[in-house]
């Protein structure tokens, strides 16, 4: 088997942020399937299973590409919350947009020259970056897979009270149960919301999708429903998706971080979501 190898790179993201992430591969990394992989709400490329997944894939024939979105709050180590007004500022449209910067440098070989040409194109998202990988999927036909993990159906999730009070204060405050730190979140993603909600209607989107779709999702979730994969299920077009709901799985299948090794969930999913991609991107 190759031996997998990482090439760091640092793009332009929203507002001219950086946006920065990694290529792992394996053998020459030309003519082989990309996977896009997006990480969710105070989430990074680093944290847990990430790196994993990442080096998983690129073992198995495909290219890995993990990164920070620029207003993920991350800053150039990798892992501290030192970005605290760009995390603030964030929205959907912003990682979006930097979804958009990863894809076109991977087709254009502005993201690593060495990789082109790509055979065909993935995407995998967890949490709320399950959510923005299916909105990008549904408007760029050259993805041809995708499978979210713990993947949002609602990009609006909260009550009357908290969004009142939240543009009152002008921010909430958002706590990083890991490290304790507190995070400021502007009104920039209310706003964003409410000029473009129809852009970010997930369920919308996923009706839209018509890449082959692998949504997993553990049973007892305690921060996205499954009721939520459910639904995302419901609105796929027929045949193109299939439900993977894995008993007793966490919202990261049991993972932590740092790393301290797999369960049995994440065996499940990691393996479900290899098995997808070589299924439907090979």
């Amino acid at each position: 088997m190759s031996t997998a190898r990482s090439r760091p790179f640092e793009l332009h993201g929203a507002d001219g942020y950086p946006l920065r992430g990694e290529v792992r591969t394996s053998g020459s990394g030309r003519n082989r399937p990309a996977i896009v992989i997006c990480h969710g709400f105070k989430g990074f490329k680093d944290w847990g299973f990430f790196p994993v997944l990442a080096e998983r894939l690129a073992r198995a024939g495909f290219t890995a590409v993990s990164f920070n979105f620029s207003s993920s709050g991350v800053g150039p180590d990798g892992e501290s919350f030192s970005e605290l007004d760009r995390f603030g500022h964030g929205t959907y449209g912003k990682d979006l947009h930097d979804i958009g910067t990863v894809v076109s440098a991977l087709e254009t070989g502005t993201l690593c020259d060495a990789l082109q040409p790509v055979s065909a194109y993935g995407m995998l998202g967890h949490s709320r970056g399950g959510g923005t990988a299916a909105l990008h999927t549904a408007v760029n036909r050259a993805v041809r897979a995708l499978v979210t993990w713990a993947g949002i159906a609602r990009t609006h999730r909260w009550d009357s009270d908290t969004v009142a009070h939240w543009r009152d204060a002008g921010k909430v405050d958002v706590v990083n149960a890991r490290t304790g730190d507190v995070l400021p979140l502007y009104t920039d993603l209310l706003d964003d919301l409410e000029t473009r909600g129809s852009e970010l209607d997930v369920l919308n989107a996923a009706g839209q999708i018509e890449a082959d779709w692998l949504i997993v999702h553990g049973a007892a979730d305690e921060s996205v429903p499954v009721e939520e994969a459910r639904a995302l299920h419901a609105a796929a077009p027929d045949g193109r998706a299939k439900l993977l709901v894995v008993p007793d799985g966490g919202h990261t299948f049991g993972a932590q971080h740092p790393w301290s090794g797999s369960t049995s969930q994440l065996d499940i999913v990691i393996d479900a979501t290899v098995g997808w991609f070589a299924d439907h991107l090979f």
